[in-house]
């Protein structure tokens, strides 16, 4: 089975459309790296093109150098726009953090509605986009609905619909779940916020740059994510966020500052925003996260999101059979769903000793993660990850679990996880 299982491996990346994109990107080939889905790999451009920026357009330039940064986070937010999320130039800008992008857009959303008083979202939300809701709703008196949702299906149709009245002001949902990876109904369900009368903001952090996202044929209002995941821009790297552009001379967002002023340089004692996506920025961008979210998002850009979203499944898919052959004797479950159309770009497993496992798997050289409760998240980079990869990680995992070598680890998880 083992030979089979490896044959399969080395069939699926000789025939891999993007195997040469994996030379884009600095690797260290012993170790196998499957947290793509938390922290994208370093690409070669990235270095290259920080390099020259801090050596030529800061260190030379100088402040001369604001000529070419004014422009970056539309720059990236249009490459963005049409290069990965398939909506309209003008729509995506490059901003801040997606907490901060989060809070700016659910609060114009709700300026909107004024005469509406729920916030809905689901328990499984990220919890950041809770903590954010959660303050929103306590700050202006009103109500926020939490549905329940299923940990490894995530959150669906039928539960956002029994969710909906004629007070509800806002939906806020994540596209990908964090947890299993299980992909909502973005279209229905926006189709079904919309005839409630309400408006819908997605969180794209686990999407974006993984799986297509139909915003411009749901005709989706507004949506957030990162860009150090799936679009491999680094630690920190800034945000993004989309407002659909009928929508955007509608809503003021609540955080005025100098980079959403129509006229900047005017100096102008008055806020008058733009008309367009730039009313959505706030302050001094940071120019050196801008671009090397840059140079990630290009890389999957040109390697073309259908393609990506491809592999991705089939990398994932390749991993629960894996599995199915080697883990689940040790009891391990799946915890993300089956079919191929459900599943972003990461799939995760669970398992009671899950945290003292992701240990074991660590010191062995396999880059995982964890998340409560007891669920191990295996996130293969379509762009830079190969099924042998997979069969290898898996492998060291399967021979953990025969060794029982997890149980030399602590049980208390970490800080980070």
């Amino acid at each position: 089975m083992g030979g089979d299982l490896l044959a399969r491996a080395h069939a699926l990346d000789t025939a891999d459309p993007l195997a040469a994109f994996r030379d884009r990107f600095v690797l260290d080939e012993g170790l196998v790296y499957l947290d793509g889905n938390s922290l994208g790999r370093l690409p070669r451009a990235t270095r290259d093109r920080l390099r020259h920026v801090v050596e030529v357009e800061w260190g030379e330039e100088l402040i001369r150098g604001w000529d070419r940064w004014i422009e970056l986070a539309r720059e990236a937010g249009d490459l963005l726009a049409t290069g990965v999320l398939r909506v309209r130039r003008g729509t995506v800008a490059l901003a801040d953090s997606t907490t901060v992008n989060l809070y700016k857009l659910a609060a114009a959303a709700l300026d909107a509605r004024p005469e509406r008083r729920t916030i809905v979202t689901d328990d499984d939300n990220f919890p950041t986009d809770q903590y954010v809701l959660q303050g929103l709703a306590a700050a202006r008196g009103i109500r926020l609905r939490t549905i329940a949702s299923d940990l490894d299906a995530g959150v669906s149709l039928p539960a956002v619909r029994e969710a909906l009245d004629d007070d509800v002001a806002l939906v806020c949902l994540s596209h990908v779940a964090y947890r299993s990876g299980a992909v909502a109904d973005l279209v229905e369900i926006t189709r079904a916020v919309h005839a409630a009368g309400a408006l819908v903001l997605w969180d794209l952090s686990h999407s974006a740059g993984a799986v297509p996202v139909p915003l411009a044929r749901a005709q989706a209002d507004l949506a957030v994510g990162c860009t150090y995941k799936h679009l491999n821009g680094g630690p920190g790297a800034p945000a993004f966020l989309y407002v659909r552009a009928d929508l955007q001379r509608e809503l003021r967002q609540p955080i005025w500052g100098w980079f959403g002023q129509r006229d900047q340089f005017a100096m102008a004692g008055t806020y008058d925003p733009h008309d367009g996506i730039e009313r959505f920025l706030v302050g001094t961008p940071p120019v050196l996260g801008g671009y090397a979210a840059l140079e990630g998002i290009r890389i999957t850009a040109d390697a073309g999101i259908a393609a990506v979203a491809a592999k991705g499944r089939a990398l994932t898919g390749y991993a629960i059979d894996l599995h199915d052959a080697w883990l689940a004797p040790h009891g391990f479950a799946l915890a993300s769903p089956r079919a191929a159309t459900r599943r972003g770009a990461h799939v995760t497993l669970h398992h009671p000793r899950a945290g003292q496992i992701c240990q074991a798997l660590k010191a062995a050289k396999v880059i995982p993660d964890f998340r409560t409760p007891d669920r191990l998240r295996l996130g293969p980079a379509p762009l830079y990850t190969r099924f042998v990869d997979v069969y290898e990680g898996l492998h060291r995992l399967r021979e953990i679990m025969t060794s029982g070598a997890y149980t030399q680890f602590p049980e208390a998880r970490s800080r980070v996880t």
